[in-house]
């Protein structure tokens, strides 16, 4: 088996101005999503991440906030799975609760190192 791993990128929740009652419903879907891939062993670990971010930089370190400043796009999480293949994650990818939000999952393969 590989692991993969799923980025998901879109607009910050608060950006979208969803009520409370339809983030509760959101966060409903995502957590029927991951316990569906935990009872099937897919999901290795994963986290949502907070909407701040700083960036270093260059041979200097220049801390900057967020990577992309300009864009209200941003990564809001990733789960790690373990399956056979790119068109493996690409199904499961195809639960993501967030499609209809316009936002997109970024699948890349985990690289493995011998030691």
């Amino acid at each position: 088996m590989k692991e993969f791993m799923m980025v998901f990128i879109g607009e910050d929740y608060e950006d979208l101005g969803l009520s409370p009652e339809q983030l509760q419903e959101r966060m409903g879907k995502w957590f029927v999503w991951g316990e569906k891939m935990k009872n099937q062993g897919i999901i290795k670990s994963g986290e949502a991440l907070h909407a701040a971010a700083k960036t270093i930089s260059g041979p200097d370190r220049i801390v900057t906030d967020g990577p992309y400043t300009e864009s209200k796009e941003m990564i809001g999480g990733y789960y790690v799975v373990s399956a056979e293949s790119f068109d493996e994650v690409v199904k499961i990818a195809q639960d993501f609760p967030d499609y209809d939000l316009g936002s997109s999952v970024e699948i890349r393969e985990v690289m493995k190192f011998e030691e």
